[in-house]
């Protein structure tokens, strides 16, 4: 996930109409903002899902199974994108499969995860060997690229967004409830463990959109650290959630935006914007424990 510099490197200006209008005049930075917008908000909403319930492992492994997802379609020469989602989907299902009974993110399903993990990153790692292409190719994979994006992946990646929104806005509601407190929501009539395995596949398929972007090992950037800033500065669902989204969102624009003045790697930039935000959550809980206000437990009401 690099952005090129070089002599001739942009200058930022201050004045941002000239910025911008200069950073656009470029299709591939107009895409690659296209791109990170779809996706910081993909990945903030699953995510947000996601660190409630405790599934963050779960996450990590469905985006190192991108990974040799990835290198099987370059070795086969298929589309990287049917390698992504074929991959990560598939690795949801196992995992869904394995698991028994129990509290998301608990030792057995711990268990399984890493299991899944491991093999798929010895797959990752023989599918490279077996491939005979540039040495440039793991990097890619492993770290992401903006500068590759086309506008025909943009369009895919709307499509997919918009799809996984859809599913995630029907049944959000019995989630948040199952995801709270599994043993009465099944006790009410809630479907726990086939929510459960939905949304693990839902987790697959953003894992895999994300990947295509930041690359398998930055996909957490997005995905894991603004949906935990913004349920450190507020307990209430609806303005968690879209705090997450609007700290997702500004970290990704944040990062290109940096990234295209300097002959960095975007992955820090966008990472080290999320992390401050992180770090500044938690001195204002900190501040606000000092000053006597204790933060509550997540309200649910009306979820039932």
């Amino acid at each position: 996930m690099l952005l090129a510099s070089d002599a001739s490197s942009p200058v930022f200006s201050w004045n941002l109409v000239a910025d911008f209008q200069d950073m656009w005049s470029y299709l591939y930075m107009v895409n690659a903002f296209r791109a990170g917008l779809i996706v910081a908000v993909v990945c903030a909403v699953v995510g947000w899902f996601m660190v409630l319930r405790r599934q963050a492992f779960a996450g990590h492994t469905l985006s190192v199974a991108a990974f040799p997802g990835a290198s099987l379609a370059i070795l086969l020469g298929f589309s990287t994108t049917l390698g992504y989602f074929g991959f990560c989907v598939a690795a949801a299902l196992v995992i869904a499969a394995l698991r028994r009974g129990g509290r998301e993110g608990g030792a057995e399903e711990s268990a399984v995860t890493g299991t899944v993990q491991a093999f798929a990153l010895a797959c990752g790692y023989l599918f490279i060997s077996l491939y005979k292409g540039l040495l440039e190719g793991p990097t890619a994979l492993l770290f992401g690229d903006f500068l590759g994006i086309t506008t025909g992946q943009v369009v895919t990646l709307a499509v997919i967004g918009a799809v996984l929104l859809a599913v995630l806005a029907v049944i959000g509601r019995p989630l948040l409830f199952a995801s709270v407190d599994p043993e009465v929501a099944a006790g009410r009539g809630v479907p726990v463990r086939a929510l459960g395995a939905l949304f693990l596949v839902l987790l697959g398929a953003a894992t895999a959109e994300a990947s295509q972007i930041t690359g398998t090992l930055l996909v957490f950037a997005l995905m894991v650290i603004p949906p935990a800033t913004a349920q450190q500065l507020t307990a209430r669902p609806g303005l968690s959630l879209l705090l997450s989204v609007v700290l997702g969102l500004t970290a990704c624009w944040a990062g290109l935006i940096t990234a295209y003045y300097q002959p960095y790697p975007l992955g820090f930039f966008v990472t080290g914007f999320a992390f401050a935000g992180f770090v500044l959550a938690h001195l204002v809980r900190f501040a606000r424990e000092a000053a006597g206000r204790t933060r509550t437990p997540l309200a649910i009401e009306g979820v039932a």
